[in-house]
Parts: structure tokens; C-alpha cells; sequence
């Protein structure tokens, strides 16, 4: 299974590693088929070598699975280099990073991956809420995530944020939001990716849910908590998107112009004015 951002739907997928170099975080089942590994150097230029010959048209390449900047640096120098000498047409480079690897990275070594095509970075920050993320086994707190987004925009990439909606469950929905409006305020990222919470069979969380620890917030619940993260948001310029399948109510909110309309397209979705996307639409 090859998991990508919404955003690179069009890109050329180059797997470079097998899997997420963390792997505990207690909602996430994108890998449960797969321990971490890198992939060897022949199986990735080889792969470039069939996207010089059949991808012409596409503009963007996504590195794989769930974290390529744990990749050691010249490895990474490597595939770049090779990117940028075979497939000449490409116009930018995107990766996952959480921010343990982000924080092995070099502020010089974070802006020689920039010169050489790398242009965005997807990061996940999941909650601003410190309890959340111990909850669910994320490396590190909040403030160490914000920190590893700041190096990100001062090496000149752009960011982009990820945060789940519906996280902290019942029991912290309103912490959720607001923490996590703050954090990503701290950050001031280009683009914010929020998604639905989904639980997926086999995952801690999931267990949880079944032994009564950990209760999922109706749609209402989900659409007052992101209503608030979204009315707390403060950002120099950016996209709010809310637009993944597992979302109920789609949003792409141009921040700060759009945030007034955005804030009563959810107003008229809970008042039952607007329609919501059917249960069995929803995908992770």
C-alpha cells in the first residue's frame, strides 16, 4: 500500500522507504503490512529510470512511505541528484517528515536538501495538545513539533501541516482544537491538512474504543471541535484544507480572506441547512 498526501495526487510516486521509521502512534494503521526498511540504492534508480521514460508529463515527485527524511543525508543527496539530472522536467520535490527525523537534520543539510528540488514538507502535528500526544505514542511534544516547523520554514521550505480532527475523542475535544489552533499558529505553515478521525481494526486506539477507553465524537461533535480550531486560527496567509475523503463537510479555506464564509458553511451544516457526506462515503 502507498500512502500519499492528497495534494500529490498527480505526482510521480517514488517509493524510497518501506513504511514509517516511528510506528507507534496508536490511530494509525497506514503500515500495518509493512516494518520500516530502506529500500536499496539499485530498486530506486531503477525507478527513476522508468519515470524518465514514462512520466514525462508529470511535474512533481513524492517520496515514500511514511517518512523519507529519515533517510541518512547523502542517501537523500543521492536520490535528489539523481531526480534532478533524469527527470529534468520536475518542478518539485515533497516528502512526509515527522520531527524526530526533521530534528537529525542539520539546519545547513534542511536547506542543501531545498537547493537540490526538495520543496515541501508534509509533517504531522496530529494535536497541540500535550496529554493527546502521549496519549497516542507521538515522538515528542507539541512545543518539539513546533520547533521542527520552524526549521522547516526558516530553510525555505514549504510546510504543511497535518492535524486530526476528533483526536482527543469526547473527553478533549475542545482542548484538541484549541491547542492545536495555537500550535499551528506558532508554525504558520502554508497549508494545514486537516482529517477525520477513523479508526482502523488493529490499531491501539481501535482496541481502546473497543474496551470502552476512548469515545469517537458524532458528526456534530466533529464539526463544533474543528469550527473552533478553524476560528483560532490565525494564520500570515495559507489553505486550510479540510477536503480529505474522511471528512463529513469538504472545506478549502484561503486563510485569512476565506475564514468568515468557511466558519458559516460549518454553522449551516450544524444547524441541518447543509448536507453532510453519507457514513459509507467516508475513506481514510
Amino acid at each position: 500500500m502507498i500512502i500519499r498526501p492528497p495534494s500529490e495526487a498527480g505526482s510521480i510516486l517514488l517509493q524510497v522507504t518501506l513504511g514509517c521509521s516511528h510506528g507507534k502512534c496508536a490511530f494509525c494503521g497506514a503500515y500495518l503490512d509493512k516494518r520500516f526498511a530502506i529500500k536499496d540504492r539499485e530498486t530506486v534508480m531503477a525507478d527513476i529510470e522508468f519515470a524518465a521514460r514514462n512520466c514525462v508529463g508529470q511535474r512533481r515527485v513524492f517520496l515514500c512511505d511514511g517518512d523519507a527524511m529519515i533517510l541518512p543525508q547523502p542517501k537523500l543527496v543521492d536520490i535528489l541528484e539523481r531526480v534532478r539530472d533524469r527527470l529534468p522536467w520536475v518542478t518539485r520535490v515533497g516528502t512526509y517528515a515527522n520531527a524526530k527525523s526533521l530534528a537529525r537534520k542539520s539546519d545547513v543539510e534542511l536547506r542543501d536538501l531545498r537547493e537540490l528540488g526538495l520543496g515541501i514538507v508534509y509533517m504531522g502535528l496530529e494535536s497541540g495538545d500535550d496529554e493527546i500526544l502521549r496519549s497516542m505514542g507521538k515522538n515528542g511534544d507539541s512545543a518539539f513539533i513546533v520547533r521542527q516547523g520552524h526549521r522547516v520554514r526558516d530553510a525555505g521550505l514549504k510546510l504543511n501541516v497535518t492535524v486530526i480532527n476528533g483526536l482527543g475523542g469526547t473527553a478533549r475535544s475542545m482542548e484538541h482544537a484549541r491547542a492545536t489552533a495555537a500550535a499551528l499558529n506558532s508554525m504558520d505553515p502554508e497549508q494545514v491538512g486537516a482529517l477525520s478521525l477513523m479508526l482502523v481494526p488493529g490499531t491501539p486506539l481501535h482496541d481502546r474504543r473497543e474496551r470502552g477507553e476512548f469515545e469517537l465524537l458524532d458528526a456534530p461533535g466533529l464539526l463544533a471541535e474543528i469550527r473552533e480550531m478553524l476560528s483560532g486560527l490565525h494564520l500570515t496567509r495559507g489553505l486550510f484544507l479540510a477536503n480529505h475523503a474522511s471528512n463529513y463537510l469538504p472545506l478549502k479555506v484561503r486563510l485569512p480572506s476565506g475564514k468568515d464564509r468557511a466558519l458559516a458553511e460549518i454553522d449551516a451544516a450544524l444547524a441541518g441547512h447543509a448536507p453532510l457526506k453519507a457514513e459509507s462515503a467516508r475513506r481514510l
